[in-house]
């Protein structure tokens, strides 16, 4: 794919997946990516061993890559969990302990932006119940964050792939956000902006990008339908990104889709 003039980054969680992980910040370096990207890339374990953070760090270090994008623990992706941080018991508490892992991790690496997918609902527990502990969980991914010069994201997936997550909207991230930054002083809670899951949602991309780019710390795009490649669906990724850049945003852009190969190039 030829690179336009914009600040992009390859997510290496959907691009080169036919290499190893280790190989992919290198492949990503000769496709003329110069950051990179990740979904959290242990997710049986939030508090991977110090060699397997290491073996990750030389990698991306050796293939000259920055580290713009990480998330937090999860569970699986791509797959049905879609975050653990509001989930009562045994996934909020990995999800507490992968804190300070990712923190330490993004903060040795200069990466800015650390991404904490919400959870999805559960059957039978009070939403109230769980946005408290997601609130309290958030709290502590900020103050962690705050310390190594990282803002936390709050995204907004889409009903259809994710039918019980329910932050669904750009307004209903930007609130949590918002409610992280009282609750914290630091300001450092900032809406990840992923434009693939809000067309599937059916938003205005253009309005969302005018009201909410100021207050987007990252942004992600993959083309609709399909999560491919630009050019494959129907969005026009040099005008949304110029749109973007009109607006205010001058940050990263995540390219987060599959490509038709596997490859990038």
């Amino acid at each position: 794919m030829p690179l336009p003039d914009h600040r992009l980054a390859a997510n290496l969680s959907l691009l080169f997946t036919e290499l190893p992980l280790l190989e992919r910040p290198a492949a990503a370096a000769v496709a003329g990516f110069t950051a990179v990207e990740l979904w959290w890339p242990w997710p049986g374990s939030p508090t991977p061993s110090a060699s397997a953070l290491d073996a990750l760090r030389r990698a991306l270090t050796d293939a000259g890559t920055r580290l713009v994008g990480l998330n937090f623990y999860a569970g699986r992706l791509p797959g049905p969990d879609r975050g653990a941080l509001s989930l009562p018991g045994r996934e909020s508490e990995r999800f507490r302990a992968n804190v300070e892992v990712v923190a330490e991790f993004a903060g040795s690496l200069g990466c800015t932006g650390l991404n904490a997918l919400y959870g999805n609902r559960v059957a039978g527990l009070d939403p109230q119940v769980q946005d408290a502990l997601a609130l309290e969980n958030l709290v502590l991914a900020a103050r962690a964050a705050h310390e190594v010069g990282a803002c936390v994201l709050i995204e907004a997936l889409n009903s259809v792939e994710s039918p019980d997550y329910p932050l669904v909207t750009a307004d209903a991230a930007v609130a949590v956000a918002s409610r992280v930054n009282a609750a914290t002083g630091l300001g450092n809670a900032r809406f990840l902006m992923d434009l693939y899951h809000l067309a599937v949602g059916g938003a205005d991309l253009d309005a969302v990008i005018d009201r909410y780019a100021g207050v987007a710390g990252h942004v992600q795009f993959a083309d609709f339908p399909g999560r491919g490649e630009p050019g494959s669906g129907r969005l026009d990724f040099t005008a949304l990104a110029g749109r973007l850049r009109g607006a205010g945003y001058g940050g990263w852009i995540g390219m987060e889709y599959r490509a038709a190969s596997g490859r990038v190039g």
